[in-house]
């Protein structure tokens, strides 16, 4: 969770949440993208590990985690939907079986889902029936998240699961406030006699958690006294979620990218725009919000001076100054559709264009430019909604800084970026920014961002021939001429 602040620490006294100093460094390292994330663009979802006894309130600190984080998608994997299913011989002797025992449970399967979620893959989860005592044919299908919560008993008790986890939370609940919930559980939810649960309670729930759970408090990164009660420890646990989601796997290594917060308003616009059956308006309806959307954060990485107005009420605010100084450079033609979006944000901006002639995955020309005279004295923010195989970029950049633009001074606004345009980009100029809205999977052979949403320039200005508001055209030696 790295370090501090004073006042985190004491909120976190208050709530009675303990952080082992050890498992901090190790959640540090844990939290390092891999490379497999890397090299195709996928980011690893964030693992959550849920443990303690029985009946101590681990669902309810998943349902508070799941409420608050409602913008990101977050599934549940329970530890108890993979109880081995009783044979015959165990069903006779049901109440001498031992449900609180690591053997109980079906480990492989349950790491095999596991790494498959976390590595992308739908799987689909047991549905334990436990008047029956065995799976149900009806398994859940479980699709991969941005947040997997793993709830159970004893989901720190095997190795190779706690590796998985990013975060391991412990729910520490006394004893009879446990066996208390637990009555009440088993006779309502599971319809067991009274008598029958305290048998099993005295004889296998209380050695187990003696013996197998508490254990693995150890470790535990976080432990959270009074469960579902301590509001203020999953305030904080969830801010840490919201964090560390806000860090793609390649902010890490490109400390100069920067991925705009997702939220389900922003992947529904993904959604639709990406739908290769989207009608030429809903498309430029929802490109533009998203456009928006970007360039408005990208304006938000200039720099800035402190101002103090004046409020209509005689008070005094004290507020900042963006810099004056901008202009923006459209890459020809689809780096076009996001001007409208840059002067709805920046009133009278200049705006200069580029065109880049591609020749196959890796030969580009320079064929057109029309700059501001000044560039070399302003804040450039560079224009084109799709950063494939970086190329082009690092031609429009090249040029800007012939120019005299200061590498520092550009900010590179795209609406999907593809991992190898990334690299090439941030390599080539490490002190561009680069401002998008979502990381692609990577590029085919044909070097096309997937999954993509198509030719843009096309799909926006509703036709395959060119259409440009650029004053040019071509002699017959194809060379460009103003009009």
């Amino acid at each position: 969770m790295g370090s501090k602040s004073v006042d985190q620490v004491l909120d976190a006294a208050a709530a009675g949440v303990h952080y082992s100093a050890l498992r901090l460094e190790e959640l540090t390292i844990q939290e390092q993208p891999t490379t497999s994330g890397l090299e195709n663009g996928h980011q690893e979802p964030f693992v959550i590990g849920v443990a303690g006894g029985a009946s101590s309130g681990k669902s309810t600190v998943c349902k508070m985690i799941i409420d608050q984080l409602r913008d990101q998608r977050v599934v549940v994997v329970t530890q108890e939907s993979f109880y081995y299913g009783l044979s015959d011989d165990e069903l006779v002797h049901v109440h001498d079986y031992n449900f609180d025992h690591p053997d109980a449970f079906d480990t492989e399967l349950l790491l095999s889902c596991m790494q498959n979620l976390k590595h992308g893959k739908a799987v689909d989860i047991p549905n334990y029936n436990f008047k029956t005592y065995k799976s149900t044919p009806n398994a859940r299908k479980v699709n991969p998240s941005d947040v997997i919560i793993l709830e159970g008993i004893l989901v720190f008790h095997d190795s190779r699961l706690r590796d998985l986890m990013n975060m391991k939370i412990f729910v520490d609940t006394d004893a009879d406030v446990r066996l208390t919930r637990r009555i009440r559980r088993d006779t309502i939810e599971k319809g067991r006699d009274i008598k029958a649960v305290l048998d099993q309670y005295s004889k296998f729930v209380k050695p187990a958690f003696e013996d197998f759970i508490l254990p693995t408090k150890k470790y535990a990164d976080i432990i959270i006294p009074r469960g579902g009660d301590n509001d203020v420890a999953i305030d904080l646990i969830v801010q840490h979620i919201r964090t560390k989601l806000g860090q793609h796997d390649l902010c890490k290594v490109h400390p100069n990218l920067y991925v705009i917060q997702a939220t389900y308003q922003i992947r529904g616009m993904h959604t639709i725009i990406r739908d290769a059956a989207t009608a030429t308006h809903d498309f430029i309806f929802y490109a533009d919000r998203l456009i928006r959307l970007v360039v408005e954060h990208g304006l938000g990485h200039l720099p800035f001076q402190e101002k103090q107005v004046i409020t209509p009420t005689g008070s005094v605010y004290t507020g900042v100054e963006f810099s004056k100084r901008l202009c923006g450079i459209s890459v020809i033609r689809s780096g076009e559709s996001m001007e409208n979006a840059l002067r709805a944000c920046c009133k009278g901006i200049k705006i200069g264009k580029i065109l880049i002639h591609r020749e196959g995955d890796n030969g580009q020309q320079l064929i057109y430019q029309n700059l501001p005279k000044d560039i070399a004295n302003r804040h450039v923010l560079l224009l084109d909604p799709i950063l494939g195989t970086g190329n082009s970029a690092v031609q429009a950049i090249s040029l800007l800084l012939e120019k005299g633009v200061q590498e520092a001074n550009i900010i590179f606004l795209n609406l999907i970026s593809a991992p190898q345009g990334v690299h090439v980009v941030s390599k080539r100029f490490p002190r561009v920014k680069i401002v998008t809205s979502e990381i692609e999977f990577g590029l085919n052979d044909d070097f096309r961002v997937i999954p993509g949403m198509g030719e843009f320039g096309d799909r926006y200005f509703g036709t395959d021939d060119y259409q440009s508001s650029t004053p040019f055209f071509c002699d017959d030696k194809n060379r460009v001429r103003l009009l």
